[in-house]
């Protein structure tokens, strides 16, 4: 068997420079050594709705395991002090630079020492497993003090540690060495994804292989790599900002990263991206004929309900008024009425005796687009000012403690990079396009004193 180490120094010797992340986990528990009485239950969603457009709903109907929440306390918090020492991360053993977005709790303790508690979640590791897992309290500490940490806990005073948190350190790769389809530029045909590629978190390595994989695949048969565009998916948001921003700490995928989140919705996945899904392979032409059918069918639906008119009759007013609407004026499309806080889709029907049949997917789809049209058209407007924003200057001397809103890490990274446009300041890694748009409003009121 070879070492993985091995492998490294073949990276190294193709030129790939590598660096270190560092990444850890909580304890796994015996649940029934827990005291849930002490806890607050966590209930699942009433209606669970699945992973894939290809699962029916009715398969994954299941009865719902709760989590529960808990804290730690001075008590958890006072052991962690005494031990840091024994920390291989604070003992400098650990010296990779960890996730921004879960720390450990000693990061936690040390870097947010006015918090007199933290959350704890307790998640059943499964359906058919004691074990659960204690989300919030990851560590690196020694067995003995992991223990009695855990102890001081409300609900674990007698809890049995099943497997102990931990915390590694792990070689990756700067991004920024791979095209948008994860292919290295130094190497042909290596493709690289997951952890390895700097990012942090399950979902992030998944959607990097899922990528990776089809784009090797490509190119072996001679085919273009697929690239999701910012706009289409947030798997090309992530690799975009992999690949184009300087990440120094291990990348997590947040909707704030997304310029286009409004578009970039669960509900709508199988229309942005099923095309992607054929294209490879991965999607059977009867599940790509419905989603061409669907599309459609909500396009068809959706001008046609701006077109339908209500008029004030007597027997519509008594409709509404019986759905605890106001009566009508003048007469109104049934897309607006659509757009009453009181009203929806289903709601509406009595008052359209002409509504097609349609499937319920199809239907929430009408009512979104519907619904939130205004909001949709206000973001395309918004995307299109970001073109402009090279030439839109900082100036010199700003205060970023006085913007308010920004995000704490959004303002770190503006103090030390000090950009000297808009433009420049969007491409910064750390800088959402929610921070930009906070920015460009305070720079306008300014102007505006």
């Amino acid at each position: 068997m070879q070492r993985s180490t091995w492998l490294k120094d073949a990276m190294t010797r193709l030129g790939i420079p590598l660096r270190r992340f560092k990444t850890g986990t909580p304890a796994r528990m015996d649940g029934r050594t827990l005291d849930y009485s002490k806890m607050k239950i966590q209930p699942g969603d009433p209606v669970v709705v699945p992973f894939s457009y290809s699962t029916d709903p009715a398969d994954v109907q299941i009865e719902q395991v709760p989590c529960y929440l808990t804290y730690t306390n001075e008590e958890t918090h006072k052991i962690i002090r005494q031990n840091l020492d024994r920390s291989p991360i604070y003992a400098g053993i650990i010296e990779g630079t960890g996730p921004r977005y879960c720390p450990s709790i000693e990061d936690k303790v040390v870097k947010f020492s006015d918090k007199g508690r933290h959350h704890v979640f307790i998640e059943p590791e499964g359906r058919f497993t004691n074990e659960v897992y204690v989300d919030g309290m990851s560590s690196s500490m020694p067995d003995d003090v992991q223990q009695r940490m855990y102890r001081t806990v409300p609900g674990l005073e007698n809890c049995v540690i099943v497997k102990n948190a931990y915390a590694i350190e792990y070689d990756c790769i700067n991004a920024n060495l791979l095209k948008l389809s994860l292919e290295t530029k130094s190497v042909d045909g290596l493709f690289c994804a997951g952890q390895f590629n700097g990012s942090s978190g399950y979902e992030e390595a998944a959607a990097q292989g899922l990528i990776a994989g089809i784009n090797a695949a490509n190119k072996i048969k001679g085919k273009e790599p697929l690239i999701l565009e910012r706009s289409e998916a947030y798997i090309g948001v992530l690799i975009d900002d992999l690949v184009t921003k300087d990440n120094r700490e291990p990348y997590r995928m947040m909707t704030s990263r997304a310029e286009y989140r409004l578009l970039l919705r669960q509900d709508n996945a199988d229309l942005r991206l099923r095309k992607y899904g054929y294209e490879a392979g991965l999607i059977t032409q009867d599940q790509y004929d419905y989603v061409c059918y669907k599309e459609k069918a909500i396009q068809e639906e959706t001008e046609r309900l701006k077109k339908v008119k209500i008029g004030a009759a007597a027997s519509n007013q008594t409709i509404l008024r019986a759905l605890g609407s106001a009566e009508l004026k003048t007469a109104c499309s049934l897309a607006e009425l659509i757009c009453r806080p009181e009203l929806s889709y289903d709601k509406t029907a009595e008052l359209d005796p002409d509504r097609p049949s349609l499937t319920r997917d199809i239907t929430e789809q009408v009512e979104i687009n519907i619904r939130y049209e205004g909001y949709i058209d206000r973001q395309k407007k918004q995307v299109q000012q970001f073109e402009k924003l090279e030439h839109k200057k900082i100036p010199d001397g700003i205060d970023y403690d006085d913007v308010g809103s920004l995000r704490n890490e959004a303002r770190q990274k503006l103090k030390e990079f000090l950009p000297s446009s808009i433009g420049q300041a969007s491409r910064i890694s750390g800088v959402t396009p929610a921070d930009i748009t906070v920015l460009l409003i305070y720079l306008e009121k300014q102007r505006g004193r």
